[in-house]
């Protein structure tokens, strides 16, 4: 029953890292950009949802909408101030670095406001779980909720990119921005509407970490955040199928080095997975190679 605990306390993380990677891989999808402040946006969700329940005494959905709604603000002015005058740049580090400054601002933000000292984080999950097997096999109400929220997220967001409008404009955006521009695509609002959701996604992410490692400071969102982004690359980064995938494959990854292996070897083990899957296919799991015209 031991692996069978691990393997779902696996998916339970696994799930956190994919809902993040979503975020990653869309942005990257449409508008080939990395954002590596993403990870940052994770920590403001967490702490608007704290205040949230804590100081202005909120039920726990509304304090969840609340972290969501600064968060999509916060992605779309992320988006109009750093990095759409680089959009265009003829150089894409350009783009990385700034992607690290905001990263950094917001950390520092967070550091003046909220202070270094770690917090605790309210459960925002009171169901205890369930219990199988005679008791042998205990899985929490939060690993539940969370591997539940995953598959509705990914569920939700293929069929709004597959079948609505805004996800065939998406669609559109990623393949030739050019062309859909010159279709009457508005790009600009396309591209907002990219870091809106992907940062909405952050919060929900923020609130599922928190609650299940219930420990927040302004550095929360660093590790998940790059951990994500490996998903993002091991599932094959601009997929959201990808995405998800390699988000539950590192989540299992990292929770059976841990337990099988080392506790502190556990983060190294991922990386060097991360290197043979990229050695053996290139564009990850799920990626396709893109043919570029000379």
């Amino acid at each position: 029953m031991s692996f069978i605990s691990y393997l779902v306390n696996g998916l339970s993380l696994g799930s956190v890292y994919a809902i993040i990677a979503l975020g990653y891989t869309m942005v990257y999808g449409i508008a080939k950009m990395l954002n590596f402040a993403h990870g940052d946006v994770i920590m403001i969700g967490a702490y608007m949802a704290l205040i949230s329940l804590t100081q202005l005494g909120l039920p726990v959905l509304p304090a969840i909408l609340v972290a969501v709604v600064v968060c999509t603000v916060l992605g779309v002015v992320i988006e109009r101030v750093a990095y759409r005058p680089l959009r265009d740049a003829s150089s894409s580090l350009a783009v990385l670095i700034t992607a690290i400054g905001v990263s950094y601002l917001l950390q520092n933000t967070a550091l003046l406001i909220f202070g270094a000292n770690t917090q605790s984080f309210p459960s925002v999950i009171k169901w205890s779980g369930v219990s199988l097997a005679g008791g042998r096999l205990n899985i929490s109400g939060v690993t539940i909720v969370t591997i539940a929220a995953c598959l509705v997220i990914m569920i939700f967001l293929t069929l709004f990119v597959q079948k609505s409008k805004p996800g065939q404009a998406m669609r559109a955006v990623s393949e030739d921005r050019g062309a859909a521009q010159l279709m009457g695509i508005n790009v600009n609002g396309t591209i907002a509407m990219t870091f809106a959701i992907g940062s909405a996604l952050a919060a929900v992410a923020g609130v599922l970490l928190c609650s299940a490692y219930p420990t927040l400071d302004p550095y929360t969102g660093a590790m998940p955040g790059i951990k994500a982004f490996v998903a993002a690359v091991f599932g094959g980064i601009g997929s959201i199928s990808g995405a998800f995938i390699g988000g539950l494959l590192l989540g299992i990854i990292e929770i059976l080095g841990r337990a099988y292996i080392s506790s502190q070897m556990a983060d190294a083990i991922v990386f060097a997975v991360l290197i043979i899957v990229l050695l053996v296919k290139p564009t990850g799991l799920l990626g396709k190679k893109i043919q570029e015209k000379v």
